[in-house]
């Protein structure tokens, strides 16, 4: 089965960089959609970026436009969110997601702290 494990979570200061890993296993991703969502306390899960699995097109939310970038590594079977220029309302868990065939599988998430 789909497996997503992330990595690469931890405290930074305001304007400083991040970069979270996803391992993926389980599947030959070519043909989903990775992406990157987060929830922070009390609030509902949101969309940050996504990539198809193929490589190329690539999608973010307005709040991380210009400031994060979202990379697929077929080789390794990884995707990356490179996260620049960090604010503390950018504090919040990051899941890593798999979306194909009408499934979505999710990692266990990876904690961001956004010191001010």
């Amino acid at each position: 089965q789909v497996q997503l494990v992330e990595s690469g979570g931890g405290l930074v200061q305001t304007g400083g960089s991040l970069r979270v890993s996803c391992a993926a296993s389980g599947r030959t991703f070519s043909s989903y959609v990775m992406g990157w969502f987060r929830q922070a306390p009390g609030k509902e899960r949101e969309f940050v970026a996504r990539i198809r699995g193929s490589g190329g097109s690539t999608y973010y939310a307005d709040s991380v436009k210009g400031r994060f970038t979202i990379s697929f590594d077929n080789a390794k079977n990884t995707v990356y969110l490179q996260m620049n220029s960090l604010k503390p309302e950018d504090t919040a868990v990051y899941y890593c997601n798999a979306a194909g065939f009408g499934y979505d599988h999710w990692g266990q998430g990876t904690q961001v702290t956004v010191s001010s």
